[in-house]
């Protein structure tokens, strides 16, 4: 009996607690929500907020406009400006040095051969002055040698020979003929030679003439 009791007691508590769940349940569970009838009026809204005051804005300083860039013409180049003109004061023109002059002088020293018989003379000739030689003629223009900024010393004499057969005994003299005239030059005589059958003449050198002395006072 007491078994019996006891069971129907654990039973009894058992669908105490499966009614007291579904009822749990049920509450629980969504209930379905219902449109408002048209006869409920709606809430009533809110009132708007007040917007806040706009500030007044700070008046701000008026910007210079930019410049705009200078139109750059590629196919006209600018014109090139004239140069300022500049006074100069004109410079003397410079004289160039004058070349040192030769040394001239009174007398040409010559000597003469003659191929036919190997005789050899040497002679005085002064400047101006006509001169014979068996049938040659020698006068002298200039005898001169370098100056000191040339670069090589040298003498020379500028001769004239004319030959002049002499006049036999009863004839008349043949007429003379020029057969020479230009520079001898004492170190290189086959330079400008005379080319003549019979004679051979070079220059030797230059020299002044004595200075004649005065005459005595009585």
């Amino acid at each position: 009996m007491r078994r019996r009791a006891s069971l129907v007691a654990a039973l009894a508590a058992l669908s105490g607690l499966t009614v007291a769940g579904a009822a749990l349940a049920r509450q629980n569970a969504p209930q379905p929500q219902t449109p408002p009838s048209p006869s409920q009026a709606p809430a009533a809204t809110s009132a708007p907020r007040p917007a806040p005051p706009v500030q007044a804005a700070e008046p701000r300083q008026a910007q210079p406009a930019p410049t705009p860039p200078a139109a750059v013409n590629l196919g006209a180049q600018p014109a090139p400006q004239p140069a300022p003109a500049t006074t100069t004061k004109p410079t003397a023109p410079v004289k160039p040095p004058e070349p040192a002059k030769r040394q001239r002088y009174t007398i040409a020293i010559l000597q003469a051969l003659d191929k036919v018989t190997t005789e050899t003379m040497r002679f005085e000739i002064p400047v101006g002055q006509p001169i014979r030689y068996k049938t040659l003629i020698f006068t002298v223009r200039a005898c001169e040698t370098a100056a000191a900024d040339e670069i090589a010393p040298e003498t020379a004499a500028y001769v004239i020979v004319d030959t002049q057969p002499k006049a036999q005994a009863g004839r008349a003299a043949p007429p003379g003929r020029q057969i020479y005239k230009g520079w001898m030059y004492a170190s290189s005589p086959g330079l400008n030679p005379l080319q003549h059958p019979v004679y051979d003449v070079w220059l030797i050198a230059c020299r002044q003439s004595a200075p004649v002395a005065p005459p005595a006072k009585p």
